[in-house]
């Protein structure tokens, strides 16, 4: 039985922070988009070190703004970031009528201090959640299967008790493989479809 339900933070939760925050570098700094994507998304800068706690935030951001050739600072670069976001509302209440129903509200997520306490400050989101595992917090980005191993452990329940969706085949695959009961993301009605299956009442 589900105890606990794991939501996605980007892209459900949180919509059109990336793109926004892609095209604002593009007409307030002149940065192309292959670049932002280049620095920001696909950079082992980001995703090995920054994500996994290994860069902090002044760091990054100083090296993002030299490798983009601006001029911006990283408090500037960060700011920019989170008002590029939009809460979904639909989800927003989703996540506190699955907690007012009993069940733990959950985040796995491969990310990095600015964003998180950035929309923190803005929306308040950790409000609305009972436990997170995040991926500079532990060390570890999704799919190593210690970032699940950890989400099991704060959220105090069973690892087959929770559930977690991914859009990436390998991630799903690792929370199966540590007893998450972990399915494929494709939208947000076929995930609320899935839970359902598993028997939350909504």
């Amino acid at each position: 039985m589900v105890k606990a339900i794991t939501f996605d933070l980007d892209g459900v939760y949180f919509l059109r922070g990336k793109e926004n925050f892609i095209a604002n570098l593009g007409r307030i700094y002149g940065v192309s988009e292959d670049e932002a994507k280049r620095v920001f998304l696909k950079s082992e800068q980001m995703n090995e070190l920054y994500k996994t706690g290994k860069m902090g935030d002044e760091e990054f951001w100083s090296w993002a703004a030299t490798e983009w050739r601006i001029s911006a600072s990283p408090t500037e670069l960060m700011d920019l970031l989170i008002e590029g976001y939009e809460a979904n509302e639909h989800v927003v209440e989703v996540v506190k009528t699955v907690r007012q129903k009993g069940y733990k509200t959950l985040i796995c997520s491969s990310n990095f201090p600015a964003r998180i306490s950035g929309l923190q400050k803005r929306f308040g989101f950790l409000d609305n959640f009972d436990a997170w595992a995040l991926s500079y917090e532990v060390g570890f980005n999704k799919p190593d299967k210690k970032l699940f191993e950890e989400l099991i452990r704060k959220s105090g329940v069973e690892a087959s008790e929770i559930a977690f969706a991914d859009d990436f085949d390998p991630t799903v695959e690792s929370a199966k493989s540590v007893g998450i009961s972990a399915f494929l993301y494709t939208d947000f009605e076929q995930f609320m479809g899935e839970i359902k299956k598993l028997g939350v009442e909504v």
